[in-house]
């Protein structure tokens, strides 16, 4: 299984833009704007400089909304607002937790044999991802699914496939350069939200979540996360959280989800498949 806090410092957080912006524009129109005492003037030479300012205007407006559609391009993905984090009460240990254990039991599955997975959905965060396989790097963290797709989550395909026995591992990003990856609302879940994974086999794995919890990069309990679920069905979805280090320009923990089997359904065909 891997080893250490996988995506390490290989995202980015989603920082408020510096530079000149539409407010850059907005200060040089309040103080270019302003009026003067002429002598009278003909009623026609009036007329032409009021439609004179008036096309000058418009002009300017329409320089405005250009320069600010091609900031906000630039530089929208950056003002984001940071990813939710989960909160206590979705830990392991929070009240009512031997109540939840025993709801836990009542829906647990017996574990399907090994399939490769193909798709993850999360409903109550509108995930729908497809899966790619992914491996170790070699400091023996897990690797991370490529920064050119925000919609792609991955699996480590060095261990338990969702489903099977065993504890299976499903990764994706929180956010790139371009803006809010698959997981970036993964803090907000709640126990009791489920997360669908489709399999190659035709079956789609259901996992109720048991608790969600944060750790400090340092400190990620790794037996914790990746030990193994002895003749059960169990999922951990991770993602990068807990903080954002400007120095390193990289989060400073892991949100993590687990998740045991509740259910199997076949898995809908997709028109045209």
């Amino acid at each position: 299984m891997p080893a250490g806090p996988p995506l390490g410092p290989r995202t980015r957080a989603l920082r408020p833009g510096t530079g000149d912006g539409p407010g850059v524009v907005r200060a040089f129109l309040r103080g270019s704007l302003t009026r003067a005492s002429y002598p009278p003037q003909p009623a026609h030479v009036v007329r032409q400089a009021r439609e004179s300012r008036h096309k000058t205007v418009i002009a300017v407006v329409l320089a405005v909304v250009l320069l600010a559609g091609s900031w906000l391009i630039e530089h929208g993905a950056k003002d984001q607002a940071p990813p939710p984090q989960p909160s206590a009460a979705e830990a392991f240990g929070s009240p009512g937790e031997p109540l939840l254990a025993t709801a836990r039991r009542a829906r647990s599955v017996p574990p399907l044999p090994p399939a490769a997975p193909t798709r993850v959905w999360i409903p109550a965060v509108r995930v729908d991802a497809p899966l790619m396989p992914l491996g170790l790097l070699p400091d023996r963290s897990l690797a991370s699914p490529p920064e050119g797709d925000r919609n792609l989550a991955g699996w480590y395909a060095g261990g338990t496939a969702p489903g099977a026995a065993g504890t299976a591992v499903v990764a994706g990003h929180v956010d790139t350069e371009s803006g809010p990856a698959v997981f970036y609302n993964l803090g907000a879940l709640k126990k009791g939200d489920e997360v669908e994974v489709a399999r190659e086999d035709g079956r789609t794995a259901v996992f109720a979540i048991d608790a969600i919890e944060v750790y400090e990069r340092d400190r990620f309990p790794s037996e914790r996360v990746y030990g193994a679920a002895q003749g059960r069905a169990e999922l951990r979805v991770i993602t990068c959280g807990g903080g954002f280090s400007q120095e390193d320009d990289a989060y400073l923990g892991n949100v993590v989800v687990y998740a045991h089997l509740a259910a199997v359904r076949m898995t809908p065909q997709v028109m045209g498949d």
